[in-house]
């Protein structure tokens, strides 16, 4: 089932020369974990900022549930929907303890207090941080506050979960208990999950790999699949997983290497399987 559609997106900024969108058609199934890779001014975080109609299209249409996210009056209901969370996750923070600011979305969307609480409790519970309800968000690390922010979205209870470059001011540990709780969110609790990054490795547990360079999809499928495109890749300035880059260099000298192998071990039984 189709939760979003994108039918030929175009986007030009007020102040652009040039379209940042040129021409997107994606549809993201319900329940799916799609990662979306690009380097800086790829159009990437223009397309997430479409989703949940932080921006609307110059030409072309978005659909969230079937609802064009053009229309104003159906706003509250698309981003109800849709939630998102965004790189610095100092900007979302509200309050000045954590469970009151997973309570802020809620309390503004008109929820009850008794439901605030369980939504709130649920959704700390969701992201490993209800011991930290009673904290100062400022003293947490850059990982435990960009949960807390997912936590906020949580609460709200939308559908799908846009992440707009969500790791890039965190540490690795950071990036790993981030990549961890939204991985698990779409397993366990079947949130979509729309992840916008440029870190390779953070797409490798994807459903699906979007690729973006210059305003266009250049590749589409499964990441295996789509690293597995090692000159594509290089020509949008991207870099592909050490495995797939090891076995790609190897073939050129001669070997035989199936490039979908991502993971360390499965590279490694790979070469084995080759070499023995």
């Amino acid at each position: 089932m189709k939760i979003i559609e994108i039918k030929n997106l175009h986007f030009r900024y007020p102040e652009g020369e040039h379209e940042t969108l040129r021409g997107i058609d994606l549809d993201i199934e319900k329940g799916s974990f799609v990662a979306v890779l690009g380097h800086n001014g790829s159009g990437k975080s223009t397309l997430a900022k479409h989703l949940n109609a932080i921006l609307v299209p110059t030409e072309g249409q978005v659909l969230v549930n079937g609802t064009d996210t053009a229309d104003e009056e159906r706003l509250l209901d698309i981003r109800r929907t849709v939630g998102m969370v965004f790189q610095n996750p100092d900007n979302q923070i509200v309050a000045n303890v954590v469970e009151e600011d997973v309570a802020f979305a809620p309390e503004n969307l008109g929820i009850p207090s008794g439901e605030i609480r369980q939504r709130v409790d649920n959704a700390l519970k969701q992201v490993d941080m209800y011991e930290f309800r009673l904290h100062a968000p400022h003293l947490l690390s850059g990982g435990q506050k960009q949960r807390v922010a997912i936590a906020g979205v949580i609460a709200m209870e939308p559908q799908v979960i846009v992440l707009d470059e969500p790791t890039a001011m965190l540490d690795p540990r950071g990036r790993r208990e981030v990549i961890e709780t939204v991985t698990r969110l779409c397993r366990e609790k079947g949130i979509t999950v729309v992840l916008i990054t440029h870190h390779m490795n953070e797409c490798i547990g994807a459903d699906r790999l979007v690729v973006m360079s210059e305003g266009r999809v250049i590749a589409d499928g499964a990441p295996e699949k789509v690293f597995s495109q090692v000159e594509l890749m290089r020509s949008a300035g991207l870099t592909v997983p050490a495995t797939t880059e090891l076995m790609y260099e190897l073939n050129r000298r001669g070997y035989g290497f199936d490039l979908e192998a991502l993971g360390v071990e499965d590279c490694a039984e790979e070469i084995a399987k080759r070499l023995g």
